[in-house]
């Protein structure tokens, strides 16, 4: 199959803007140690600039207010934008909220498009995707959150659990369950719940790089849903279709991972040669030394072939769409996040005890990398589906094909008159 996922000459003079942006707009407000709402205030003007340019919500398209870009120019957008946290607000295509937008935009009936979708896609208003439960893995189909008819509304009792921006958001999109005798696959819906519904409970979650529940982009809670009423039109789409829809949601939000993973890579690997090249040990540059060198060399091989693998995924979602890109997507899902955490401890290593300190970014998106062998499923899943799905492929046979005995009388039988009349020559 031919393949090019080539971007116009044009587009660069884009992507340059948007590096010189993040440069000097953007990277420079992780020193301020902001707080989330002053993070907002700050950010207003910027992400006015990023409207004039014709750039905001990239994943979206132009009937929803985005730039229409597709999957390859948005991973160009995102591997720039990832190299901080702060980045991708100021373009509209953060997470979660980025694939509520699209959920909202696939299944939202007209009052719920201009109650939730209008306000979150003008960035004036937050949301949460209220998913998964603790104790059930990675396995949808043990979920016990419950949503029961009573006449108007649907009543909604369970427990979710690492919810991001649960606390900061102005609603939560809920996976529950909502016919108990059907298999599970059929029996859950979506609904859409606001945050501050009677009965919604929110504990703070303190992470590996956020062990104090302050970030100031995103935050993480377990969120109890005690008798919660909700009207009947809350539910997103159709009864019975939230698989259906977490599917079409998840695939495109996996790839984004990806593509900001390689912006945070990217940000780790300059930063190591950089010190490679300007600090000296016995007698010669770090770069000098072949330890680092392996360091350098395996770090940019790595990062290349994630970056190819990205684009590739890309490039397969813009003609297939992603229910026909699950192996391309799982594979750089489990790949780039390895290949994200192994070049930030290099990094850190060359740094040495610099790159512990909070002088240097590094410690806190280490401490962040090690989450993506989890966020939309741990790797041994996506491990698993690529394997099953390659092996899909290929047959059973009771002798290899490659076996050579076997080949050998084969060959003998297509070739005997030439190799006769060769031999008699």
């Amino acid at each position: 199959m031919a393949w090019d996922f080539s971007t116009d000459p044009e587009w660069e003079s884009d992507l340059t803007w948007i590096r010189d942006f993040m440069r000097t707009e953007i990277l420079p407000l992780e020193t301020l140690a902001l707080d989330h709402a002053t993070y907002l205030r700050v950010i207003r003007p910027l992400q006015q600039e990023v409207k004039d340019r014709g750039l905001w919500a990239a994943h979206l398209g132009p009937e929803l207010g985005g730039a229409g870009l597709g999957q390859v120019k948005l991973a160009l957008v995102h591997e720039i934008l990832g190299a901080s946290e702060l980045g991708p607000p100021v373009f509209g295509v953060q997470a979660p909220d980025s694939g509520n937008i699209e959920l909202l935009a696939l299944a939202a009936s007209d009052d719920q498009r201009e109650r939730w979708l209008k306000p979150l896609l003008a960035g004036e208003i937050l949301s949460a995707f209220s998913m998964t439960e603790q104790g059930t893995g990675s396995d949808p189909k043990q979920f016990t959150t419950a949503a029961v008819r009573d006449g108007d509304e649907w009543v909604i009792n369970g427990s979710k659990w690492f919810v991001s921006n649960a606390d900061r958001s102005a609603f939560h999109i809920l996976m529950a369950v909502t016919d108990r005798d059907v298999h599970p696959y059929e029996g859950q819906s979506m609904i859409i719940v606001p945050s501050d519904a009677p009965g919604v409970e929110m504990r703070p979650l303190g992470l590996l790089n956020d062990p104090h529940h302050c970030g100031a982009l995103h935050t993480h809670c377990e969120v109890h849903y005690r008798d919660v009423r909700v009207p009947r039109d809350a539910l997103l789409g159709t009864e019975g279709g939230a698989f259906l829809l977490a599917q079409k949601r998840l695939g495109p939000g996996r790839i984004h991972h990806c593509m900001r993973w390689l912006g945070v890579a990217r940000r780790a690997f300059d930063d190591m040669c950089e010190r490679a090249v300007s600090m000296s040990v016995h007698g010669s540059r770090l770069a000098d030394k072949q330890f680092i060198q392996d360091f350098i060399a395996l770090s940019a091989a790595e990062l290349a072939a994630a970056r190819l693998l990205t684009l590739h995924a890309a490039w397969k979602i813009d003609r297939e769409g992603a229910s026909g890109s699950r192996v391309e997507i799982s594979m750089i899902k489990y790949h780039g996040a390895k290949v994200m955490h192994d070049i930030l401890d290099r990094s850190i290593q060359v740094h040495g005890s610099l790159g512990l300190s909070t002088d240097m970014p590094l410690q806190e998106m280490y401490a962040f990398s090690r989450s993506g062998r989890l966020y939309d499923g741990p790797d041994e899943v996506h491990k698993a589906t690529v394997a099953k799905l390659i092996t899909r492929e290929y047959v059973p046979t009771a002798v290899p094909t490659d076996h050579v005995p076997t080949r050998r009388v084969a060959a003998l039988e297509k070739y005997q008159d030439l190799l006769d009349t060769v031999s008699v020559q």
